[in-house]
C-alpha cells in the first residue's frame, strides 16, 4: 500500500466508473427486493467539479435506514485528509469515484453493514507522474453477536481476496481491527472484515480487479445474514441497546471516519455524506451491561480481535 506513482499505465476511470455505477445498482435492486419498494433518486451536482446519485430508503419493513451512495468528484487542490500521508501531493489536482453504503436494519438482531469501494486519482502540478490508488472496506457491526455470521462474514471476505494472494485477507483483516476502533473509548466498533487504501499492487489492472471483487461479494457477504435474522422477536430492551450502540456509530463516522472527513473537507454533499448515520441513537452516562447478559457478552465475546476462520464450533455466543 504505498499511494505512490508506480510503473504502467493508471487505471481506466470510465471503466472504474461503469463498473461502480452497475455496483451501485445491482446492490440496490437486491434490497428493493426485500423492501418490496424503491429507494429514492437524488442526483447532485458539486460546484467545484462532479457529482453523484445517493440512492435511499427511510423507514423500511426491513432496513429502518438505507444509503448506497455513488460519487465522482473532481478538484483542483487535495484536502488535508487526502495529502496528509502523501505531502508530495498538495495542491495537486486530483478526482475520486467510489460506491459507499450503510445499512442499519430496523431489527437489533441484524447487524449494521458497511461498505465502501472507492479510487482515487491525483496529478502533482510539478508534472511528475500521476498517483492512482484503490481503497475499500467491508464491516460488519453486529447489535447482539451470533457466532454464524461472523464466520459467515469474514469467509465471504476471505474468499473476495483469495485469488490475489492468500496473504491478503490477513492484512486486510488486521487493518480493519485497527481502523474501525474508538481510540476515545479503546473498543471496536463491531466485529470487523477487511479494510486497504493506497493500494496499488500488482498495477492498475489487478488492484481494480481486486477492488472489483470486494464489491461483488457484498450481497453474498451480508444478504443471508440479514434474512436468518430480520424476523427474530425482539422487544424495549433489544431496541434500547441498539439505540446505545448506534450512539458508538456516530461517534466513530464524526470523529475517526477518513471518508466522512474527506467528504466535509472537499465539500461534498452534506446530506449524502452524513446519510451513514443511524436514524436514532442514544447515550447514557457510564452504562455497563449485566454481567452474564446477551448485551455483555457482545462486549466479552464479539468485539475484541479475533480470528473467526480459525476457532472451534463452541467458542462465543449463539
Amino acid at each position: 500500500m504505498t499511494g505512490t506513482p508506480i510503473a504502467g499505465p493508471a487505471p481506466d476511470v470510465a471503466a472504474v466508473r461503469r463498473q461502480f455505477e452497475g455496483l451501485q445498482q445491482r446492490i440496490v435492486a437486491a434490497l428493493e427486493a426485500i423492501e418490496a419498494r424503491p429507494f429514492r433518486r437524488d442526483e447532485w451536482q458539486r460546484p467545484e467539479g462532479g457529482g453523484g446519485v445517493s440512492l435511499s430508503l427511510e423507514s423500511g419493513s426491513v432496513l429502518e435506514r438505507a444509503g448506497v451512495l455513488f460519487s465522482h468528484v473532481t478538484g483542483n487542490d487535495l484536502p488535508a485528509s487526502a495529502t496528509a500521508h502523501r505531502p508530495h501531493l498538495a495542491g495537486a489536482r486530483w478526482e475520486a469515484l467510489g460506491v459507499s453504503l450503510v445499512l442499519h436494519p430496523r431489527n437489533p438482531y441484524a447487524p449494521t453493514v458497511h461498505l465502501n469501494v472507492r479510487h482515487f486519482h491525483a496529478q502533482p502540478r510539478d508534472e511528475e507522474p500521476p498517483a492512482w490508488w484503490f481503497g475499500g472496506a467491508m464491516d460488519l457491526t453486529p447489535i447482539y453477536g451470533f457466532i454464524d455470521g461472523a464466520r459467515h462474514f469474514h469467509a465471504t471476505c476471505r474468499d473476495a481476496l483469495h485469488a490475489f494472494g492468500h496473504d491478503l485477507y490477513p492484512r486486510f483483516k488486521q487493518a480493519c481491527d485497527r481502523y474501525f476502533f474508538l481510540k476515545h473509548r479503546q473498543e471496536a466498533r463491531g466485529i470487523g472484515g477487511i479494510f486497504y487504501d493506497d493500494w496499488d499492487e500488482g498495477g492498475a489492472e489487478q488492484a481494480f480487479a481486486l477492488t472489483r471483487s470486494v464489491g461483488e461479494h457484498f450481497l453474498p457477504a451480508y444478504l443471508p445474514i440479514l434474512e436468518r435474522r430480520r424476523d427474530m422477536e425482539f422487544g424495549e430492551r433489544e431496541r434500547d441497546f441498539q439505540a446505545y450502540r448506534r450512539g458508538r456509530y456516530v461517534e466513530f463516522n464524526l470523529v475517526w471516519d477518513r471518508g466522512t472527513l474527506f467528504g466535509l473537507q472537499s465539500n461534498g454533499r452534506t446530506e449524502a455524506i452524513l446519510l451513514s448515520m443511524p436514524p436514532s441513537a442514544c447515550w447514557r452516562y457510564d452504562w455497563a451491561p449485566d454481567p452474564g447478559s446477551a448485551e455483555a457478552r457482545l462486549y466479552t465475546d464479539f468485539l475484541p480481535a479475533r480470528n473467526w476462520l480459525a476457532e472451534p464450533d463452541d467458542q462465543g455466543a449463539e
